[in-house]
């Protein structure tokens, strides 16, 4: 078994979908938009076959979200290196977004970052 793909709604649909394909090499899809709901999503797809759906839909709610709080808290990006994590942190942090923490390894032995991307939600940039 394996998990098909993660979905994310957004506000800014087409900024969350840039992000991916600029930041994290992800490959979007043209898009696909229901003209009954108003619903619209991307498919971002990532070189070992994960997905991202990234979707909007008129008149969604959007509670503040602090970083410690109860479900999803972050989708983890594998970057090869820890080279690459600190090069893609220091891009990030340049481009405004805020790093949370790292580059550092972890107490279990992991070397990351985490970064706060798309309308408060988090990913982690890890080897």
């Amino acid at each position: 078994m394996k998990i098909e793909h993660v979905a994310l709604y957004v506000n800014d649909l087409q900024a969350a979908r840039d992000f991916f394909v600029n930041f994290l090499d992800g490959r979007s899809n043209d898009g696909y938009h229901n003209v009954k709901t108003g619903f619209r999503s991307y498919f971002v797809s990532f070189g070992d076959g994960a997905r991202l759906e990234v979707m909007n839909k008129p008149d969604m709610t959007d509670a503040p979200k602090g970083l410690n709080r109860t479900g999803f808290v972050h989708v983890a990006f594998s970057v090869g290196s820890k080279q690459k994590v600190d090069e893609l942190t220091a891009r990030l942090r340049e481009s405004g977004y805020e790093v949370v923490s790292g580059p550092r390894t972890t107490g279990d032995g992991y070397y990351e970052s985490c970064v706060v991307v798309i309308e408060g939600n988090q990913i982690e940039i890890t080897v």
